[in-house]
């Protein structure tokens, strides 16, 4: 039997930061490369560093807010130039950098007349501001200003529900993603078999962690989601009694998307690869699909029009930019 002989590049790859600045204490910007990749590669690996930049980095954030002088959120009090609501979507706006584990209190307490930034916030040892001039309140009036606040560390999203509504505190969402945005590109270069690809990816951060820390931990996290893997065993494969066999649903399609029905096998196994973040979605479309637990267009396709309105923040328009999307599709 006569093997062709094949040139492939003993080369490691070697990842390298081609571009760093601050654009602001809120955005961070990096640039780097990793190079030389065998062709496929750089989209595999673009692909899965971007999920992972986007959601398994862990950040900090204020969830709730507490104050004896506050009714309800939308009320106003004397002396205070913006609305409560007002205020607790300033609190939403401060980033913070930890350490932190699990929850904790912080507490500002301000007299006016004045104005309330974030350097006001009475915070623990393990946490610290990244903007202390961002803006919460403007105190008009010689009045005295407590606001009690915790603190919390995750990752992904927390956005706030009706029950959350406890003792007279009010919750604040939180978007514990501290990368703001994340890019890949590739480049291919040589011929046939020596084809070989350069990955670009660009990351954009709030200021709580660098570029570069983003891509460490982001690195760290996707290598700890494939350990169990690298030690599986045959007995992890077994199944008994066929105790995981699920039966899929059947499609639920809207009428208005009809005309996507799906003609071949293929085509279906096509849309469970498309996740929604592939998808010209806009943040907060994205953000309640993937809180519904739908992450590809199969997902998608497998929800009817008022199904999707039932989802909380949804609307029509929405809708609407969805199904332009699928059309595409």
């Amino acid at each position: 039997m006569v093997r062709e002989k094949v040139k492939v590049s003993t080369r490691t790859p070697q990842w390298k930061c081609v571009e760093s600045r601050t654009d602001s204490k809120r955005l961070y910007y990096g640039r780097f490369i990793l190079s030389p990749l065998m062709k496929g590669q750089a989209d595999t690996i673009g692909i899965a560093m971007r999920r992972a930049l986007l959601g398994e980095i862990e950040g900090t954030c204020i969830t709730r807010a507490k104050s004896e002088k506050i009714p309800h959120e939308y009320s106003t009090i004397i002396g205070i130039q913006e609305s409560v609501h007002e205020i607790l979507m300033n609190l939403k706006e401060i980033v913070l950098r930890s350490n932190l584990y699990g929850t904790c209190n912080a507490l500002i307490c301000v007299k006016g007349p004045g104005y309330v930034t974030a350097q006001d916030i009475l915070l623990p040892p393990s946490v610290e501001i990244v903007d202390n001039t961002q803006h919460i309140a403007n105190l008009t009036e010689p009045i005295d200003l407590c606001i009690g606040l915790q603190i919390e560390r995750n990752r992904g999203y927390n956005i706030k529900t009706p029950n959350n509504f406890q003792d007279g505190s009010y919750p604040i969402d939180a978007v514990f993603m501290p990368v703001r945005n994340a890019n890949h590109s590739i480049h291919s270069y040589g011929n046939g078999n020596e084809k070989q690809e350069i990955l670009f990816l660009e990351i954009w951060t709030n200021g709580s962690l660098t570029p570069k820390e983003a891509l460490h931990e982001a690195s760290r996290n996707l290598i700890d989601l494939f350990i169990p893997f690298l030690q599986a065993t045959d007995e992890n494969f077994h199944l008994e009694n066929n105790q995981y066999k699920v039966t899929l649903p059947f499609f639920t399609f809207d009428d208005r998307l009809a005309k996507l029905k799906l003609k071949k096998k293929k085509k279906e196994i096509a849309l469970k690869s498309i996740f929604i973040d592939q998808s010209e979605l806009s943040p907060r479309i994205y953000n309640c699909l993937k809180k519904s637990n739908i992450h590809t267009l199969f997902d998608l396709l497998n929800n009817s029009q008022e199904d999707l309105m039932k989802m909380e923040h949804f609307h029509i328009e929405d809708v609407k930019q969805i199904l332009g999307i699928l059309e595409k599709k």
